[in-house]
């Protein structure tokens, strides 16, 4: 295992209106599977070989959270979502001409919705961001509708812990609730095979954007910012 400390200056925040953000970053080269569980449990994400977690020194709105996967009892309306007909598929991350025009189309409808920034993404930024360094612990959910690829979920899957790296859906297929539909199988897949825990990322209360995690109660949240060295703490929300 490899691993680079990279350094960021700030950068304004992509969820709130006059704050700066900043981010601690590793760069690691086949990232055993413990060393990875033990980020996770210090609120770190992972975007291909990229590893990182929130350092900012004048704002803690971005919470860590993850779900007891264990203790998780699926509400009737949560199991009507999982019932609907979606075909689901599991894969190595890879990339399609339909993976870059579905997630593009996502996030030209996320700008028009919730003002995303929109940039359009190319062959190689996808490839860098989301396929490589998958490692053995990068999967891809897939998710057809009527034969047609309407979602796409990369998870990180590890003995402990599965991490919803990112997800992207078509808009079209709305009344499926693939956001949610993708949450809840992950879940699911977690009781499956004695996973303890998801992480689902970063949760900012009643924003617009991060705020739909509540819809996944209970969770824990962790209290403290702790280094590699410290203990993490976490509570139930």
């Amino acid at each position: 295992m490899e691993i680079y400390e990279l350094t960021q200056s700030t950068k304004p925040c992509s969820y709130l209106e006059n704050e700066k953000a900043l981010f601690r970053y590793f760069y690691i080269k086949q990232c055993n599977v413990f060393f990875y569980e033990e980020l996770l449990q210090r609120g770190w994400r992972r975007f291909g070989n990229y590893f990182f977690v929130p350092i900012c020194s004048n704002c803690d709105a971005c919470i860590s959270i993850r779900q007891d996967c264990e203790k998780f009892i699926f509400s009737q309306s949560q199991k009507r979502i999982l019932k609907r007909k979606i075909t689901f598929c599991v894969q190595k991350p890879t990339l399609s001409q339909r993976h870059l025009e579905l997630y593009n189309q996502y996030h030209r409808i996320m700008n028009q919705k919730k003002g995303w920034e929109y940039f359009e993404i190319s062959l190689d930024a996808y490839y860098d961001t989301f396929v490589q360094g998958h490692q053995e612990f990068g999967y891809e959910f897939d998710y057809y509708i009527d034969g047609v690829l309407a979602g796409v979920a990369l998870v990180d899957i590890l003995p402990q812990s599965i991490s919803a790296v990112y997800c992207y859906y078509d808009h079209a297929f709305a009344k499926y609730s693939l956001g949610s539909y993708s949450i809840l199988k992950q879940i699911q897949i977690a009781k499956e095979y004695n996973i303890k825990y998801l992480y689902p990322g970063y949760w900012i209360k009643n924003h617009y954007s991060m705020g739909y995690k509540e819809h996944f109660r209970p969770f824990e949240i962790l209290v403290n910012r702790p280094s590699l060295e410290d203990k993490p703490l976490w509570v139930k929300e």
